[in-house]
């Protein structure tokens, strides 16, 4: 049996008066994965561990089954892998964010819509004013870039920059650890912080940006950071993954996946954002179980963004989007791959709009494949998914199910 995992990022909700208190994924029409509901088996995961920030890498490389107390390093070096950067030994990575700064309020974690070709005009400029032989910016993706430290130390307070939108940016600088480690390298993120400040402000890019009446990218902001990880990939935890791929347009869930042993799979016009390719990643995930994959994770980011813009409209549209725009093929075609297939459905954390942020609350998750005894949930959503057959889960209980015996609640 081949297996396939469906992950819609911060799709899931709290309930939303304008909505008659329903969650999104209540009120959305999602005739598909309703079909996955009724037809599999429901429950609720615990995808963050307690004491640990609701980050979507500690949400995703948990779903994957890894126990972050023995894996978690942060956001930075799992980009890494994903931009192709090797990490030395007392290599200090970071997620470097371009935002927008509007004086003393953070406006914008993403700058917008900033597309990657600015972002590495703006990265390869600040590594040629601010860059040396320790500090180096890398291009990412869109807003989302890579700053390596060379003896940095991992002990810092970094907020991430989308926990305060439209709040003061100055109170969420980088910090030493409340155990005073760290201290050195919290001030040369500081500094960096207030250097890129003066540099980008002039910018032409910024000053063209801001003619059309776009946000400036006119800000880094350093903070997931950590050191390489040490993570088993899956093929030697579940030998019947002999190839395993994952689909996505995000830097950090392709750094998981590589650490995890999973080729990545680029797909055109993936953006990450609302607009995003759904029928080319539902294509590629459909080939990909076709010519031999016997793993597939599929990663959509679009529910997750417009969470933190706070656009319940938007939200709505990225949920229906991926029901009838990616579930829907990947039904339609599942007959066709030449062997059975597993289907689980599932968010990683929830990013309620009127928060706009993420959450650690468990997460609906649904399990099906051909055969599968149906638990009676009819709907897929954060309140039907409570009276499911697996009831509530947390650790690697999700992934060996899946992985295992999918019909043993």
């Amino acid at each position: 049996m081949k297996h396939l995992i469906i992950l819609g990022d911060g799709m899931a909700d709290w309930a939303i008066p304008q909505l008659d208190g329903k969650t999104l994924l209540e009120y959305a029409v999602t005739p598909h994965m309703d079909w996955l509901a009724q037809h599999g088996r429901n429950g609720m995961l615990k995808t963050i561990p307690d004491g640990f920030h609701p980050g979507s890498e500690v949400a995703n490389s948990s779903i994957l089954g890894y126990d972050q107390h023995l894996v978690y390093e942060g956001r930075g070096p799992l980009e890494a892998a994903s931009i192709g950067v090797e990490l030395e030994p007392g290599d200090l990575a970071l997620r470097c964010n371009l935002v927008c700064l509007e004086g003393d309020l953070l406006k914008n974690h993403s700058c917008g819509r900033l597309e990657t070709e600015e972002g590495d005009v703006l990265i390869r400029f600040l590594q040629e004013k601010l860059g040396n032989e320790r500090i180096h910016f890398y291009t990412g993706v869109q807003y989302r870039h890579l700053l390596v430290i060379k003896g940095g130390d991992k002990h810092l307070d970094c907020t991430p920059p989308h926990d305060i939108p439209l709040k003061p940016w100055r109170k969420s600088l980088p910090l030493a650890s409340s155990e005073g480690e760290g201290s050195e390298t919290a001030a040369l993120l500081c500094d960096l912080i207030f250097k890129s400040q003066e540099l980008l402000k002039d910018h032409p890019l910024n000053i063209q940006r801001q003619q059309r009446g776009m946000d400036p990218a006119n800000c880094i902001w350093p903070w997931g950071g950590g050191y390489r990880p040490q993570m088993v990939p899956l093929t030697i935890t579940y030998p019947q993954i002999k190839r395993g791929s994952v689909i996505t347009a995000v830097d950090l869930i392709r750094g998981i996946g590589k650490y995890a042993g999973l080729r990545v799979i680029d797909v055109e016009g993936a953006t990450g954002l609302w607009d995003t390719n759904y029928e080319g990643k539902a294509q590629a995930a459909i080939q990909a179980l076709k010519d031999g994959d016997d793993f597939v994770y599929v990663h959509v980011e679009a529910s997750d963004e417009a969470g933190h813009d706070g656009n319940l409209e938007l939200k709505l549209q990225t949920i229906e989007n991926l029901d009838n725009r990616l579930v829907r093929p990947i039904l339609e075609a599942a007959p066709t791959i030449g062997e059975e297939v597993a289907i689980a459905l599932l968010p990683d954390h929830p990013t309620p709009i009127a928060h706009r942020t993420h959450t650690a609350e468990p997460v609906p998750f649904c399990i099906y494949y051909p055969g599968i005894e149906p638990d009676g949930v009819q709907t897929f959503s954060e309140v039907a998914a409570q009276e499911g057959a697996y009831g509530k889960i947390e650790g690697d209980s999700f992934i060996k199910i899946f992985m295992t015996n999918p019909n043993n609640p």
